[in-house]
């Protein structure tokens, strides 16, 4: 390796020409890093007090070796944001000063000849700049002032846009902005093919600029360190197509979000967020990474990057499914992608057909949308449906599903259908962040000749306006305050209409009887109303039962016979150990009777799914597993709690690491309880290890 400090339109001036490796993320600078380059080039051109601005690192290596009649290109391995950003200013320069001359070097030509082009040369040879192919076409247009493609670079043609509009702010006053170009200093970095490894050296460096994506350094470890035959092959059969399938923005905002998704589908564990990366190489490492073992990776990752992007970006084909997948969206239910990209590979293999997998996914809706209506916490979904997938039965695949919806704990729970009718009878569900998708769902149940939301707007049939109208007063009665904000937003007041901007606050007969009114509308919501002679506390009651009745089959549970359950519930009940507390007699002593009974009575209360096992040698708490084992000692409780040590907040410090260490008990925190002083603190840690494990650590 050799690294020089080098001005960076020097740099450009003495290069023959720079590629950009298939294997490099896009061009993916936002108008954000756009502005700051800007305002630092002008800063420094402003300012003789400033003679460089260091902007970070160029690194490349040569494409093939040189020799006197041939200089090699530069592949770029870092830097690639800073040379296409710098490139769009310089063009957009040159067009703007045009043949004029203010200072020496700042004519267009100049800009074009020294640091955008080789004039003598052909086909992509002419440029010194060559991108990906996501972005290549798009910049060449731009440096040649033609038309763009069809299907441009977003990215390149919107910060050439926007130097377009810096440039002209600067009301031609252009002088300044060429001397802080002149300022910019970078890092040459030289890479020799013989010594230097071009993957260790990428991800060990700290550039400045946008922040490396997941998928940017998952696709240069898979494509790197190939032979360009097949980096070239592999890129266009499998990882184009991905780009494509994604489209420039979803490739940028979701792509990370999927290989999340995969990852957890192929090793049963969700990677944090920012270790998808390391997580994507150590599931590499179960399979060969050159040859036809590499291959098979990244066309696995592509069929599931398809089954991705027909369910999460709308690009299913198949009718049942595409409509299905498309409430899915508007519940925004990511965390179930895992189990349903696992079902989709069935149903892409024939292994689970199309009616069956549609069934599913409505099950997911409906399992969702229930416990969102009874308020129930979500932190324990992305684990629920991250090991959903280890409870299928694929001889009896609907069948396995529906039990096991049916047959998880509590707060992992299918609401019932009285849970869930009673709470949307008293929700809110006018302030409910999916309002169009229920009220929608509601109205087009069984149709065939769908409403549009985007034509009618929600009602309230009782007004929101505080002030309420002497007829309006009249008809809700004395307590008409009590009952308009007690109803208000709630489900037997709320309904759909076009003509919301007539009815406005007026009573409710003539928001019945006027053209357009509930009498005559057409819309299913609406049924009954037109016959009823006054709107009231009993009416709003009457109604939200009614609609809560539909909505049973709008949002179905699953409907399996209670024998079926059983034969699945008996085959996951764990053994029992047969143990009681009589084999446990430190625990029935004085020293310890009072405070186990207290600690097991509290623990138990932490949710109706903890369960208490007495084992040989301790007693196991768990949800799903042990989050929590008691081993009695003579005078004290030795509690093993179920997490990471690192994990534990413990501000008094009362927890001891004991990872390495052997002991009876789950877990690598372990506490000390001797008496019911401690107990409240106590408590606390043990719930943090109940919390983790019915939320995997909170992660989202």
């Amino acid at each position: 390796m050799k690294a020089n400090e080098a001005k960076l339109l020097t740099f450009l001036h003495k290069s023959q020409q720079f590629i950009i490796p298939i294997y490099q993320r896009t061009y993916s600078w936002t108008e954000k890093q756009v502005q700051q380059l800007w305002d630092d080039i002008v800063r420094a051109g402003s300012s003789d007090a400033i003679s460089v601005h260091f902007i970070g690192s160029i690194v490349y290596i040569e494409q093939g070796l040189s020799q006197v009649t041939h200089q090699a290109p530069l592949l770029v391995i870092d830097g690639q944001q800073r040379l296409t950003t710098v490139s769009l200013l310089l063009e957009a320069l040159a067009r703007a000063v045009g043949e004029d001359e203010p200072v020496d070097g700042l004519s267009a030509n100049k800009l074009r000849e020294y640091y955008l082009t080789n004039r003598l040369e052909k086909g992509d040879r002419f440029f010194k700049l060559l991108l990906s192919q996501t972005d290549n076409d798009t910049l060449k247009a731009v440096i040649r002032n033609t038309e763009l493609p069809r299907e441009p670079s977003l990215r390149v043609q919107e910060n050439f846009e926007m130097f377009e509009r810096l440039i002209e702010g600067q009301k031609g006053d252009l002088a300044g902005v060429f001397q802080g170009l002149g300022k910019l200093v970078i890092v040459d970095v030289a890479l020799s093919r013989d010594q230097d490894n071009p993957q260790l050296i990428f991800e060990s460096m700290n550039s400045t600029g946008k922040e490396l994506s997941q998928a940017d350094l998952i696709r240069n470890f898979i494509l790197m360190g190939l032979e360009p035959e097949l980096q070239n092959r592999l890129y266009m059969e499998y990882w184009r197509p991905m780009e494509q399938d994604f489209g420039q923005e979803a490739y940028d905002a979701r792509f990370d979000s999927f290989m999340r998704h995969y990852l957890t589908v192929k090793t049963g564990d969700i990677p944090r967020e920012h270790e998808v990366y390391e997580a994507f190489k150590d599931h590499s490492r179960t399979k060969p990474v050159v040859g036809a073992g590499i291959e098979a990776l990244v066309k696995e990752i592509r069929a599931f990057a398809r089954y991705f992007c027909a369910m999460a970006l709308g690009n299913e084909q198949e009718a049942g499914l595409k409509l299905a997948f498309k409430d899915l969206r508007e519940l925004k239910v990511d965390v179930a992608y895992p189990f349903l990209l696992e079902l989709y590979d069935d149903f892409a293999n024939q292994r689970l057909k199309a009616e069956d997998f549609e069934a599913a996914v409505r099950m997911v809706e409906a399992y969702v949308f229930r416990r969102a209506i009874c308020s129930i916490p979500t932190n324990s979904m992305n684990k629920t449906f991250a090991t959903f997938g280890k409870a299928l039965k694929k001889d009896r695949y609907l069948e396995s599903i529906q039990a096991h919806f049916l047959l998880l704990p509590s707060y992992r729970r299918f609401p019932g259908d009285e849970e869930f009718k009673r709470a949307l009878q008293t929700r809110d569900l006018y302030n409910f962040r999916s309002r169009s998708y229920w009220l929608r769902k509601m109205e087009n149940h069984g149709r065939k000749e769908r409403v549009a939301m985007g034509e009618v707007t929600i009602e309230h049939i009782l007004p929101q306006n505080p002030e309420l109208s002497a007829a309006w007063k009249q008809a809700l009665g004395e307590k008409h305050q009590q009952v308009q904000e007690q109803y208000l937003h709630t489900l037997g007041n709320l309904t759909l209409t076009g003509y919301n901007s007539e009815y406005g606050d007026r009573p409710f007969t003539e928001k019945r009887d006027m053209p357009g009114g509930f009498k005559h509308s057409p819309l299913r919501l609406n049924e009954g109303l037109g016959q009823l002679e006054t709107w009231n506390e009993a009416a709003i009651i009457a109604r939200a039962g009614r609609l809560a009745d539909q909505a049973l089959a709008v949002w179905s549970m699953p409907s399996i016979d209670e024998a079926t359950v059983a034969s699945y519930r008996k085959r996951t009940r764990p053994e029992v150990g047969g143990y009681t507390i009589e084999d446990h007699k430190h625990l029935l002593g004085p020293a310890l009777r009072d405070v186990f009974q207290a600690f097991r009575r509290q623990v138990l209360e932490l949710d109706s799914c903890v369960t208490e096992e007495f084992m040989k040698l301790y007693v196991a708490y768990k949800a799903e597993t042990n989050f929590v084992d008691v081993v009695p000692q003579t005078k004290r409780m030795r509690l093993s709690l179920n997490m990471p040590f690192p994990e534990i907040i413990d501000p008094k410090g009362l927890c001891r690491d004991v990872t390495s260490l052997g002991r009876w008990g789950n877990g690598d925190v372990e506490v000390m309880l001797s008496s019911l002083d401690e107990l409240p603190y106590v408590i606390g840690l043990v719930r943090q290890a109940f919390e983790r494990q019915i939320g995997d650590g909170g992660q989202a």
